[in-house]
């Protein structure tokens, strides 16, 4: 049986896109109930409806600094549609410790960066300004810290001397867009092993690939 999933954003829901479409296979093991957001102005949202995903609304702002308070409408909507997994997407509001903990081990974020490096804000300027030969996207499970918790997968571009953020991003974004669904399908499909701070992936093995930049 496919897991319950629902994508949470705040904006235009690029990498939500690419998990429905990810979903519309047959073979993939989870299904796409619900894409929730806290702004109505959402972009994200007219797209998932047209793709037939039910969409939910529950604004933030007049809930102000009370994040228990939004975070016990959003549970209600998320047991309403009996949720398995969440996905965020882009989803601009912190949570409490308490609802990370309650979603522990069933809930990715994904960040535009090869975390642990370049956390938070402007990742790829971060990114250009350390000089870095290589970034990309990262899979992570959420904790109560931000853009932390065990790695479930992550995607490397490399980073051009002329680059700028935006078009370091233009090239990450498609990383993000291909890493996401198949953390997702390993997640969904039980291949998932926490231990402590370490996410194992059973059944996997080594891709032997090697990515040097700038290339010899």
């Amino acid at each position: 049986m496919k897991r319950r999933v629902a994508i949470l954003i705040s904006g235009r829901g690029s990498n939500m896109a690419a998990l429905i479409e990810a979903a519309k296979a047959q073979d993939f093991p989870a299904e796409i109930v619900a894409v929730i957001s806290n702004r109505a102005d959402a972009a994200g949202l007219e797209k998932a409806a047209a793709s037939g995903i039910a969409t939910i609304v529950i604004e933030s702002k007049p809930f102000g600094k009370d994040r228990a308070g939004f975070e016990a409408v959003l549970q209600r909507a998320l047991d309403d549609r009996q949720v398995e997994l969440i996905c965020l997407g882009g989803f601009m509001r912190l949570f409490t410790a308490e609802f990370v903990r309650h979603w522990y081990g069933r809930m990715l974020n994904i960040h535009p960066s090869l975390l642990p490096c370049f956390p938070g804000l402007d990742p790829h300027g971060q990114a250009l300004r350390a000089g870095v030969k290589l970034s990309g996207a990262t899979v992570h499970f959420v904790i109560p810290e931000t853009d932390a918790g065990p790695i479930v997968m992550q995607g490397a571009v490399t980073v051009a001397d002329d680059d700028t953020a935006e078009t370091l991003a233009a090239r990450v974004i498609t990383i993000e867009h291909r890493i996401y669904p198949e953390a997702l399908r390993l997640l969904a499909s039980g291949r998932l092993k926490l231990e402590g701070d370490l996410c194992k992936t059973l059944g996997s093995a080594p891709t032997g690939g090697t990515l040097i930049a700038p290339a010899p």
